[in-house]
């Protein structure tokens, strides 16, 4: 399941079954030469990003051992990166904040002759990606989806009665969200997410610079904190699966898991809506570090997470769409064919990429988060 859902980092080391030895290295598998002996890649992903064979499969066929740690925050990452010798092989930043980190070479651009199953990718796709990564230079997409709205569909009726739930009014509005603060609205903890939510709903341009126009997100924040239960970006899962919270403000993936979970549990019925006056579509990307010390490993597994049925298996466990054309067919029907996994081609027009802030934008985002936080 994709969560991202940790706050601490873990670290997740697969190996080969005991006594195993790999079966038939991967092509290309071999140890780098500054590696030694112990073939190895470390990654560092958002929690629960990814189906429960991949890395094992991976390992059987290469030989290749896995350390996989977590993370829950781009800014998380984004710190890492910027100190340097994270001891990272592969990391998985957002495209905006990939791209603001392209700029401060971070990264090693990606050698596509180590990359066979590039080719695998969507040229539709990979072009808006390289509206934020020139030429495709630095990044390889992993997996994308959209932020939107998770709620409690028997809960938000017994609140609103037959109100609509595709529209941003549930959180912004405050004769809504005050009926639904009874049942708990919890949103991200991230204004890098919320201002270009609240720009877009008044109309704005939600990546503006323009310090006038990101001010006016300020009024639709202090609504939502005036009746918001918890600002988190990994708890509001289980709170909306468990029926702690009926309305999120949350990741399409992590909601459709929320959803699962309950289901499960044979709880409430959970519902996920990309609201119809637009939502950031995001891409969530794979760069190698300009320090990583297992590249050659790297490259490997990448080029294995690209294959279509690899990518199919990922997309079918975690609920987010991939850049992979020929996985589609692959992919579990109930999740191919979710709008909100994959929306059709009215909604994808309102779906808007999200760019990196300048540093300017970053203070006034952080000054206004604070603010909204402590009730100025």
């Amino acid at each position: 399941m994709k969560l991202r859902m940790l706050a601490l980092s873990v670290v997740v080391s697969m190996l080969v079954a005991c006594g195993g030895g790999a079966d038939k290295a991967a092509p290309g598998a071999k140890p780098d030469a500054k590696g030694g002996g112990e073939r190895v890649v470390n990654m560092y992903n958002w929690s629960d990003y990814i189906a429960e064979d991949t890395i094992p499969n991976f390992t059987k066929q290469s030989g290749i051992k896995v350390v996989y740690d977590v993370m829950d925050a781009n800014e998380t990452l984004e710190a890492k990166v910027m100190q340097g010798n994270t001891g990272y092989d592969i990391v998985v930043p957002s495209l905006q904040f990939l791209a603001r980190q392209i700029k401060a070479d971070v990264y090693q651009p990606i050698d596509r002759a180590k990359l066979p199953n590039y080719k695998n990718l969507d040229p539709a796709l990979m072009a808006i990606i390289a509206k934020n990564d020139p030429g495709n230079k630095f990044g390889v997409p992993y997996l994308y989806g959209f932020t939107g709205i998770g709620y409690n569909v028997a809960k938000v009726k017994e609140a609103l009665g037959d109100v609509p739930v595709d529209s941003w009014d549930l959180v912004f509005k405050p004769e809504l969200a005050s009926k639904l603060k009874g049942c708990g609205i919890m949103a991200l903890d991230t204004p890098t997410e919320l201002v270009p939510i609240a720009l877009n709903y008044i109309g704005e341009d939600p990546n503006s610079q323009d310090p006038a126009v990101i001010a006016k997100a300020a009024p639709l924040l202090k609504v939502l904190n005036a009746n918001i239960r918890n600002f988190h970006s990994s708890e509001y899962v289980n709170a909306l699966a468990a029926g702690d919270a009926c309305v999120v403000v949350g990741w399409s993936g992590d909601v459709f898991q929320a959803r699962d979970r309950a289901q499960e549990a044979g709880g409430a019925e959970v519902g996920f809506v990309i609201p119809k006056e637009g939502a950031p579509i995001f891409f969530d990307m794979m760069a190698i570090p300009k320090d990583a010390k297992n590249v050659d490993n790297a490259y490997v597994f990448m080029n294995h997470l690209l294959e279509p049925k690899v990518m199919a298996g990922i997309s079918s466990y975690v609920s987010y769409a991939n850049v992979v054309k020929d996985s589609e067919p692959l992919i579990d029907e109930a999740v191919r064919k979710n709008p909100g996994v994959y929306p059709d081609a009215e909604m994808m027009k309102k779906v808007f990429p999200l760019e990196p802030l300048t540093p300017a934008m970053s203070r006034q985002y952080a000054d206004m988060w604070s603010a909204m936080k402590s009730g100025k």
